[in-house]
């Protein structure tokens, strides 16, 4: 028997045949351990490994993640708004979603009473009651229903009497304050449709005997302009109440005049000078100068911290005056002059018991 051929292991084949490879087999490295390893630049397929599998006991103790608070929501929100804050919150996505999808409802007036109770309203109450500190009195004369005329004072070089005169009376007897305001109001852009969706009309006299007639409590401020805008030397004394106008609407509907005397907005903006041609050049009443505007620019705008107080006197009956009362031009000014030496009567007596300005 021939001698066998002897195969080197891990050549791949008998010397001098094949592939003429001299790199070891896969079976050579094998046998030969760790020690033999491929040349740098060889390419081998990666191993293939088995997955790693999960055990029952692992997944178990794995940690997940914690569930969302709800307590810890529900005391923020109470600790933001109060023991009610739950229901301010649920009113507030209510709101969202009726104007979200067109539920509410505007008046022949324009006005919104769902945005002025949830969103204009409670803007103005801060300013009310922290800032300007208001205290109300007599506040049993304005009726729990039926219509009224409220008849107030106007000062402070910016309307804010009128805001807070409408916060004073929604929060004291839970009934919407409808306003009338001058023409220029409706003619600046974007005050004049807010103002109409916070329940202001204009200040004319078969708007307001409509207002009246439908059962609403209405306001209305007849110095205008020259109240506003007077100096703070005249504070605290009324100018002319127009021609009467408003009681001649309460005389056409039968209402009842409730006058409002309003001490501490005229210290808000402290009148000192007037641009005058300026405001010709703009068209409108007077461009205020103050200690603090525009000296200060924007930051002269903020009102002075002055402490409010606001009475509401007993009613003056309209209703047991003759048919055609209100045609009567001496009747209307007597009846006009009443009111006017009401509230100003009124205004020094508050001025007495206000201990100070600020305070």
């Amino acid at each position: 028997m021939a001698d066998a051929d002897v195969i080197p292991i891990g050549s791949g084949g008998r010397p001098g045949r094949g592939n003429r490879r001299t790199t070891p087999s896969a079976a050579a490295r094998a046998l030969a351990g760790d020690k033999a390893r491929p040349k740098k630049g060889r390419k081998h397929p990666p191993e293939e490994t088995e997955p790693v599998v999960e055990s029952p006991a692992y997944a178990e103790e794995r940690p997940t993640a914690p569930p969302f608070d709800f307590a810890g929501l529900e005391r923020a929100v109470r600790g933001m708004f109060g023991a009610d804050g739950e229901r301010r919150v649920a009113e507030w996505l209510a709101f969202l979603r009726r104007r979200v999808t067109g539920e509410y409802e505007l008046d022949e007036f324009g006005y919104d009473a769902d945005l002025n109770d949830q969103v204009l309203l409670p803007l103005l109450r801060p300013m009310v009651e922290k800032w300007f500190r208001v205290e109300v009195r007599g506040i049993e004369n304005i009726p729990a229903d039926g219509s009224a005329l409220i008849v107030a004072n106007h000062s402070g070089t910016m309307p804010l009497d009128g805001l807070v005169t409408q916060v004073v009376v929604a929060d004291h007897t839970g009934r919407p304050l409808r306003t009338l305001a001058a023409d220029l109001v409706f003619q600046t852009p974007f005050v004049g449709e807010l103002s109409r969706k916070g329940g202001a009309t204009l200040a004319n006299n078969d708007d307001a005997e409509r207002l009246l007639r439908q059962g609403n409590l209405v306001g209305v401020w007849p110095e205008g302009f020259k109240g506003l805008g007077k100096p703070f030397s005249e504070r605290y004394k009324l100018q002319r109440f127009g021609r009467g106008g408003f009681v001649s609407a309460a005389m056409r509907t039968g209402v009842p005049i409730v006058p409002c005397s309003i001490v501490g907005a005229e210290e808000i903006y402290p009148l000192v000078g007037n641009i005058a041609s300026l405001a010709r050049l703009l068209g409108v009443p007077y461009i205020p100068v103050t200690p603090f505007f525009p000296l200060l620019g924007p930051l002269g705008l903020i009102p002075l911290p002055s402490k409010w107080l606001i009475e509401f006197g007993e009613p003056i009956r309209t209703d047991d005056f003759a048919d055609g009362a209100a045609d009567d031009p001496m009747l209307v000014f007597n009846v006009t002059d009443q009111v006017r030496e009401t509230i100003q009567q009124t205004l020094y007596t508050l001025l007495m018991q206000r201990r100070s300005v600020f305070f």
